[in-house]
């Protein structure tokens, strides 16, 4: 019989995204804290280590406020079983303030990843597992052999890129300063396993991620001055529009070396069902040998005709290169809460997991 102690160790990342907690709680349902509940639920829940909400924590069509700010904050409190530092987020498209408020003030105050203004956020970063190196638009941090790179959607910027008086506009754009510091660092990790966290997906990679198939499909909203076109993917990279400079370090690579780049994008922002195959993708797709997750919503409100409650647990083991992810139903609209055994795979990576040091 294997002893526990010869077991080997596994690492639960577990990827959540799209909360808007100021929508769902207009209809009495507090998004992120009922999935946190599910999930630390001894009965009915499961195991993590750490988290990653990839954005839209707000509800707002306009620029969020700080009773939003304070309604985030107090359903992260719902934490029980872990730390509200072992959740590392970044900025979603309805998370921005606009180019004539101060920058990016509401995440920086309320989010707050680096824990510059923790009298708000209640992030101390001197409590974090695994302590984040960089700045609120883009930082980094390492999980034994794992580097994350998580990336800001900057929807701050004036129309089309970004919102103009109303609006979380969809299309999602990144500057060039984090396209720069994203690319460097993963030309200078091969060695290892790079994970790379954006609210959005890249082009023609997951479901409904395509030129014009955000809008015009129904996914998102349609603000002619907005870029609707490209309401589904990172559009934008340093002000110019459907650049392929993401796609392009993914592509060179692949030629290259035949290596792929990365190891694995998370991204959300479109919100549907688990077995949605607009487009012809999935959520779960693998392109220039790069593995695609969108992990989709926690709302259930926000784009009702959509929205959808889950979320994504990912499995990493110690010494294999086989990542295991897994759905997970917050809700029984579709099908049982509880994991949706359908949408399970089995992922390559590009080394085998080594845990941190114990």
């Amino acid at each position: 019989m294997t002893s526990q102690k010869d077991r080997p160790r596994l690492m639960r990342l577990w990827a959540v995204s799209d909360a808007h907690v100021g929508t769902d709680i207009r209809f009495g349902r507090r998004s992120l804290a009922e999935a946190i509940e599910q999930s630390e639920n001894a009965s009915g829940g499961f195991e993590w280590d750490l988290a990653v909400n990839l954005g839209d924590f707000s509800g707002n069509q306009t620029p969020p406020d700080d009773e939003e700010g304070r309604l985030v904050v107090d359903q992260y409190s719902a934490v029980k079983k872990h730390r509200r530092e072992d959740f590392y987020d970044v900025i979603g498209n309805h998370d921005s303030s606009r180019g004539d408020e101060p920058l990016q003030w509401w995440f920086r105050k309320w989010l707050d990843p680096t824990g510059e203004n923790a009298e708000h956020s209640g992030v101390d970063n001197t409590r974090r597992r695994y302590p984040v190196s960089g700045n609120w638009e883009h930082y980094s941090f390492e999980v034994g052999n794992i580097l994350f790179l998580m990336m800001a959607d900057r929807n701050d910027f004036p129309p089309p890129i970004g919102r103009g008086e109303r609006g979380g506009y969809p299309a999602g754009a990144i500057s060039g300063e984090t396209f720069d510091w994203w690319k460097d660092q993963v030309e200078a990790n091969r060695d290892r396993i790079v994970i790379s966290g954006h609210h959005h997906m890249i082009k023609e990679t997951t479901v409904a991620s395509g030129l014009n198939e955000g809008c015009d499909l129904g996914y998102h909203g349609r603000m002619a001055d907005g870029a609707p076109q490209g309401s589904s993917f990172i559009y934008f990279v340093d002000g110019e529009p459907d650049s392929g400079r993401i796609e392009g370090v993914f592509e060179d690579s692949d030629k290259a070396t035949g290596r792929p780049a990365i190891d694995l994008w998370l991204g959300a922002h479109t919100h549907t069902h688990p077995d949605d195959r607009t487009g012809g993708r999935s959520h779960v797709e693998t392109k220039w040998g790069v593995n695609f997750v969108n992990v989709s919503a926690l709302t259930l409100y926000h784009g009702a005709k959509n929205s959808l409650p889950m979320s994504r647990l990912l499995t990493f083991t110690e010494g294999s290169d086989e990542l295991r992810v897994q759905c997970y139903l917050h809700t029984s609209h579709y099908a049982p809460q509880g994991f949706y055994a359908p949408s399970e795979r089995v992922l390559k990576l590009r080394h085998p997991f080594e845990g941190p040091a114990s």
